[in-house]
């Protein structure tokens, strides 16, 4: 097994996460240790002006130099990794136009670490015909095997939620016997979860988010709004599918007349509303939603979650597992299946073809 460190980036654009994983790349062995590098101000407002940019946009080369430094800086703590699985940035996504971007250049940061790092870990599939997102769903399915090993959890379907700047939903089947078999895991975008929320709080408050959910538990939700929503062509569209981080902003125009407790309300609802339309998709009713990712601190999203899903919903702690720290967990467990030739992707996960193989491989030499 290796000793491999994960790196996360998400589209909420508030750090990075970093955290180490003891695997072979199909069997979870251990957790270890986890770290978070928080991005200033500043920072934060770099990188936001430069989402929805493409390799030659202006403000690229200063996002990307910003990730690899931030990344460096936090891995470095943590000397005990034998392999570093880092995302980047993603700063536009449109896998059935022009593909994804992810800022930050992965063999720069395996020559400041002197260690080899795996990268770029959506291309391929993009390249393959897949929509290149989301990747942490064949990692969920190790993880239901390790907590149901564990006992935490029953030996039947379960869901895994992730609320980062977008919202992903994984459909898990233990019955089946790895993360690639037919009917194992089914996952897709279910629609923006904290990025609406985020872009509000900054536009009118100046902060980063709603802390807690406190001005959206104040507020009242327009359901008016909400309909309007789930009209857009996302939700009709067959599973597998995935989302840039703006590709709603209609909503946000939507709320633009409200106060800002029933804006901030009105968001939040929209995004469990989203979660609600993917639960409608699923082949069976999941036993539990299990929810991990920055938007469980959310009082009003867990709330508005539990009034509009059809199944329980807890945080992915009942599980034994870190919710803060899952997709780092995930890159980590997805750098030693690039190293060993597995699948990180499927049909029913990105809608791929066939199983992708996805990421690059950069040594600290030019071998890689």
């Amino acid at each position: 097994m290796v000793h491999a460190l994960g790196m996360m980036s998400g589209t909420s654009l508030d750090g990075v996460d970093a955290a180490l994983v003891l695997t072979d790349g199909t069997r979870i062995g251990n957790f270890g240790r986890s770290g978070y590098r928080a991005y200033s101000g500043n920072e934060s407002a770099m990188l936001h002006s430069a989402l929805g940019q493409w390799p030659e946009g202006s403000a690229v080369p200063e996002a990307a130099a910003l990730s690899v430094a931030a990344h460096a800086a936090l891995a470095e703590t943590f000397p005990e990794a034998e392999l570093v699985g880092y995302h980047g940035q993603t700063l536009a996504h449109d896998p059935q136009g022009r593909g994804t971007h992810q800022a930050g250049n992965g063999a720069a940061l395996a020559r400041k670490l002197d260690r080899p790092v795996v990268w770029d870990f959506r291309s391929e599939d993009v390249r393959r015909g897949g929509e290149g997102a989301p990747l942490a769903p064949f990692f969920h399915w190790a993880c239901a095997e390790w907590s149901m090993g564990q006992g935490l959890l029953p030996r039947a379907p379960v869901a895994f939620l992730n609320l980062g700047g977008v919202g992903n939903l994984t459909f898990v089947d233990p019955a089946a016997g790895s993360p690639d078999a037919a009917g194992a895991c089914i996952a897709f975008d279910t629609g923006p979860a904290n990025a609406p929320i985020n872009d509000l709080m900054r536009a009118r408050r100046g902060v980063l988010r709603d802390e807690g959910g406190i001005l959206a538990g104040q507020g009242m939700p327009d359901e008016s709004v909400i309909a309007d929503f789930l009209t857009h062509p996302h939700f009709a569209r067959a599973l597998p599918k995935s989302l840039d981080r703006d590709a709603f902003p209609d909503l946000l125009a939507g709320v633009a007349g409200l106060p800002d407790a029933d804006a901030a309300a009105t968001l939040t609802h929209a995004a469990a509303a989203a979660v609600a339309a993917g639960v409608a998709m699923l082949p069976e009713a999941p036993e539990l939603v299990l929810v991990c990712g920055g938007g469980r601190h959310n009082a009003a999203m867990m709330a508005a979650l539990a009034a509009r899903l059809p199944c329980k919903v807890a945080p992915v702690e009942v599980a034994g597992l870190d919710g803060d720290m899952l997709e780092a967990q995930a890159f980590a467990w997805l750098a030693v299946r690039v190293l060993r030739g597995l699948p990180t992707s499927g049909p029913e996960t990105t809608g791929a073809p066939e199983p992708v193989c996805g990421g690059r491989i950069s040594y600290p030499a030019s071998r890689g």
